[in-house]
């Protein structure tokens, strides 16, 4: 299984060369994009019930499809089935079309809703991308190296080699039975550098889908986007291929997307921050997981609650031989959850030191609720989590970012419980804010900050 993923992620270093880059000085050493949050925001319990949905269809993937990394697997878009979305507003094509993308580091694909129409006037401007208006679309051919790299459809035509537009059709679906069926294709995208010039990047490899179809992909959940921007570790991910060309490592700071005026959060492709205010970054190992080969997997060792260390045993997050287990940081998830053994210690450690009266009834979905009635600043007297990652990596959140309130006056502990043998522990998006995250590919490490979010 490790020799058939080196050799994919080998072959890919070909079969998909980095984008093309066009008008770029030496100066513009990276990318800066600003990331949306669409309102109203979900309660706290409507992103644990999409939170839980997520979570179970990406768990489901790594049973219910074989595991060929980069090749056949589909790709679930995990943002598509979660609530905590943050948006990327891409221009694509020439002349450029702006689309609203879910970003997304628990997938690969880049894809976007597509119509085929000719007088396009009954569709609302930037709601879907016509390629037929775009003079840079290129259909991928279906004996381009590069279409083993997509699921095809079942009922997907006979590739004929000698045909000029036998074109790579691909089908993705999901553990809903939602699905984003079209061709697989290549387009010019534009984006601001650092120094506020305008890039084109050339023949970025993207699903344009024509037929989309069940809730993952245009229910509630989908908040209107108009495709996703996969992040993930495969090749085919838009951070994969704008890597080379920017030193194949992303980051992001997640602000708080509760505050009035909201903050501005920032996705930057490139090594943006080099500066001397987030130079001190703490790093631990990215972990592969053969069977789950897009997310990025880190190993959290221990957990403190106010300093005290607890009584985990370590094998709590290791990765066994199905690839459950584990932790991963993603953004697409909203809340943290934690293998069951070491979230019941938590909560327990968690009972044992609040200085708050505790709700008779919690929030549903919620075990630890406490009421805030008359306290100015609740998070002053919160107890402190504290996570160990390997390397020496700490990690130390403000309370805000594990207790959310859920009620007028009621906060709960967002953190959430989830089975090891069948899924994994995850950092959602909002433990993440407030804090640079640093995705480094090359060396195979995440780094994080609490000082980098502070950068204009």
């Amino acid at each position: 299984m490790l020799s058939l993923i080196f050799l994919c992620s080998f072959l890919s270093l070909f079969i998909l060369p980095p984008a093309n880059l066009a008008a770029v000085s030496d100066g513009d050493s990276y990318l800066k994009l600003p990331l949306l949050r669409k309102s109203p925001f979900p309660s706290p319990t409507q992103a644990l019930a999409l939170d839980t949905r997520r979570l179970h269809f990406l768990s489901r993937r790594q049973k219910t499809h074989k595991p060929i990394p980069f090749v056949k697997s589909p790709v679930v878009s995990g943002a598509s089935s979660g609530s905590g979305q943050y948006f990327v507003d891409l221009r694509i094509g020439q002349p450029p079309q702006s689309l609203l993308l879910i970003a997304d580091t628990g997938s690969d694909l880049v894809w976007v809703k597509c119509s085929a129409c000719r007088n396009c006037s009954h569709h609302s401007p930037a709601t879907v991308f016509l390629p037929r208006h775009s003079s840079t679309f290129s259909p991928t051919h279906c004996y381009d190296p590069i279409c083993r790299l997509v699921p095809q459809p079942g009922q997907a035509p006979k590739c004929n080699h000698t045909r000029i537009h036998s074109t790579c059709h691909y089908e993705y679906s999901y553990a809903d039975g939602s699905l984003t069926t079209g061709l697989f294709a290549r387009e010019t995208t534009s984006l601001k550098t650092s120094s506020g010039k305008e890039t084109n990047l050339k023949s970025i490899a993207f699903g344009c889908g024509f037929r989309i179809s069940g809730p993952s992909v245009s229910g509630s959940s989908f908040n209107g986007a108009h495709g996703v921007m996969g992040l993930g570790r495969g090749p085919i991910s838009f951070a994969s291929q704008l890597g080379r060309r920017f030193g194949n490592k992303f980051s992001y700071c997640l602000m708080d997307y509760t505050l009035s005026p909201p903050p501005t959060s920032y996705l930057i492709i490139g090594d943006g921050n080099r500066s001397k205010s987030v130079s001190k970054l703490f790093f631990t190992p990215l972990l592969t997981n053969p069977l789950s080969p897009t997310f990025y997997y880190v190993r959290l060792k221990s957990v403190f609650v106010n300093g005290a260390k607890l009584r985990i045993d370590p094998s709590v997050w290791e990765i066994d031989d199905s690839g459950n287990g584990g932790t991963v940081v993603d953004s697409g998830t909203t809340l943290a959850f934690l293998a069951d053994p070491a979230y019941r210690l938590v909560v327990a450690a968690m009972r044992r030191r609040i200085k708050l009266p505790n709700v008779v009834e919690p929030t549903p979905g919620f075990d630890l609720c406490v009421n805030v009635s008359g306290v100015v600043k609740p998070e002053k007297i919160m107890p402190r989590l504290k996570f160990e990652f390997s390397g020496g990596a700490v990690f130390v959140p403000p309370p805000r970012n594990y207790f959310t309130e859920t009620e007028e006056q009621i906060q709960c502990l967002a953190i959430q419980s989830v089975n090891p043998k069948v899924g994994f522990s995850v950092i959602g998006n909002l433990m993440q804010q407030g804090f640079l995250f640093e995705f480094d590919r090359d060396r195979s490490r995440l780094g994080f900050s609490r000082r980098g979010c502070a950068l204009p």
